[in-house]
């Protein structure tokens, strides 16, 4: 069957090469499958006709006969669903990231010096960049300093970022060249100190003070990490990617790179939140085309519950004197709220603590009570207090990621303490309060693979199955609310739900073949799932075969 995928495409070219497809009823029709529309009714159906990258028909095998010229495609029982949308992840990013080192996983400083020592041997740069460090790993569970990486590289710039992205460990080069020392202070970050002086651990803003020492990127390289970032994308079946935080020039070559027909994905740009960025695109108003939108902001009211930065009412169970970060305050969100209302932005707003999460959710209300249809998002939402759960609505939409619960279960509680912990990552009560939940996987952070945002917001368990009565189970989606979550729901959150989100007649033939149906298989089976094709507007983007 998955040989016929590729033999239909080449035939479906070379047809069309031949004779103009604008004749044509239909180019191409799929029957025989098993279908979730995820429109409405959720209704499953057999059969689809596409013609000019949307569908202009859907329902039984009869459709064959409707479009006899059409190509045919049996799909011999195997399960479509609308192609999936990531509504949270750092698309960017992840390019950047497939060419530096790799440090998930790294169970200890040894092991992370042997990838870097690794790294070092096989490219010659003169800077080292990496991801993927997590101090909760390690026996110790103490972030470390940087002795051994001035030990191992004395003369290189090295940047490690945490897996979270909200913590960088440097060696003292970057340190000496950031013109950080003891007294260095930063707004929305802190600089760690070990005997007087900077123990090479920056978190949240201060990270800032590292990264602005590097050269630019060229419009090469961040042409390539987006046409690499896409290539991840298409294979994991991801037809829309909300990319959470991407400057001017980034955006602008994303454009130029769909226009070009290099990136065919589609992309949800939120705007970083910059005076230049937005003076820049408010100034020009919202942009809508066929496979880039721009008319979000991305702020950050807080940092990470992994390096303590997430901004709590309390203090962190582990850490008596700390309440994490505040990165934006209530007053400057206020002003930014202001702005994006009157010019008919969305915001879309970073918040994990508690705390963090109360302000955002009273500056919001706030703002959009005379507004019919903001659609303003959470972004994670992760940590919120029984009485402000209750401030969310249909105007305000969680925007999460069930795999942060599985990945922070071992350790949460730590941070949190059991009566917090309860109220953490809470998203059937937050789908309850809002009528819709969009759920992403927040890549590099976690890994590209949507089936795992399924599979972690269904079962609340790790991809080895821990544990086997699932995490705060309580607060897990039914499949239907999750599927949803990773179409319709995630469509709606960008305003996309009219054109995209559902196998509908005028929608863009957006989809994806999977091996096996994860709607009705045994849940344990879900992680093994493979994609067999992914389709954007009518066209296989990926395919893979035996």
């Amino acid at each position: 069957m998955r040989i016929q995928i590729k033999e239909i495409l080449k035939i479906f070219i070379a047809f069309c090469l031949v004779t103009s497809c604008k004749y044509r009823k239909a180019d191409w029709v799929v029957f025989n499958a098993n279908v979730y529309t995820v429109n409405d009714s959720f209704e499953k159906v057999t059969a689809f006709a596409i013609k000019d990258g949307k569908f202009i028909s859907v329902g039984g095998d009869e459709i064959v006969s409707l479009y006899p010229n059409a190509l045919k495609f049996d799909a011999k029982g195997l399960p479509i669903y609308p192609g999936f949308i990531d509504a949270h992840c750092h698309f960017f990013n992840l390019g950047l990231s497939l060419g530096q080192v790799d440090l998930r996983g790294t169970k200890s400083i040894e092991e992370i010096e042997k990838r870097l020592q690794s790294y070092s041997q096989n490219n010659q740069f003169d800077i080292i960049i990496g991801r993927g460090w997590d101090q909760n790993l390690w026996k110790n569970k103490v972030f470390p300093n940087n002795d051994f990486l001035n030990r191992l590289f004395p003369d290189k710039l090295v940047l490690l970022r945490r897996i979270d992205g909200h913590a960088l460990l440097v060696n003292d080069l970057v340190i000496k060249k950031a013109e950080i020392n003891s007294k260095t202070r930063v707004s929305g970050g802190s600089i760690l100190i070990e005997n007087n002086k900077p123990s090479g651990i920056l978190i949240d803003n201060a990270m800032d003070l590292a990264m602005n020492i590097l050269p630019s990127k060229s419009s090469k390289i961040i042409s390539k990490a987006l046409i690499d970032a896409q290539t991840k994308a298409f294979e994991n079946g991801l037809t829309t990617v909300d990319d959470a935080g991407l400057n001017k020039r980034t955006i602008m070559i994303i454009d130029s790179l769909q226009k070009k027909g290099d990136l065919k994905i589609r992309v949800y740009a939120m705007i970083s939140n910059t005076r230049d960025n937005l003076n820049y695109f408010l100034d020009r108003g919202i942009i809508e085309q066929e496979k880039l939108t721009v008319r979000s902001v991305k702020a950050y009211l807080d940092g990470a519950l992994g390096s303590r930065g997430a901004l709590l009412k309390k203090p962190y169970s582990d850490d008596n004197k700390n309440k994490g970060i505040t990165i934006t305050t209530k007053e400057e969100l206020f002003e930014l709220a202001k702005k994006l209302s009157s010019k008919g932005f969305q915001l879309n707003t970073h918040a994990i603590g508690d705390k963090a999460n109360e302000i955002v959710l009273d500056v919001y209300n706030y703002i959009l009570k005379d507004i019919e249809d903001p659609r303003w998002r959470v972004e994670h939402a992760q940590v919120v207090d029984e009485f402000d759960i209750q401030k969310f609505n249909s105007k305000i939409i969680p925007s999460v990621q069930p795999t942060h619960a599985t990945s922070d279960m071992n350790w949460a509680d730590d941070r949190l303490g059991s009566s917090r912990l309860k109220r953490a990552y809470s998203y059937k009560n937050l789908l309850d309060w809002s009528g819709k939940i969009a759920l992403g996987t927040d890549f590099p952070v976690e890994k590209v693979n949507p089936l795992l945002t399924f599979y972690s917001a269904v079962a609340r368990k790790d991809i080895e199955g821990n544990p086997s009565e699932g995490f705060l189970k309580e607060n897990a989606l039914t499949r239907t609310e999750a599927l949803k979550g990773m179409t319709i729901w995630a469509a709606y959150s960008n305003f996309e739900d009219s054109f995209k989100g559902s196998i509908e007649i005028g929608k863009f033939a957006d989809f994806v073949i999977l091996t096996k149906d994860i709607m009705e298989m045994p849940e344990e089976e879900i992680t093994k799932v493979d994609v067999v094709a992914t389709i954007v507007n009518g066209s296989i983007v990926f395919q893979k075969f035996d």
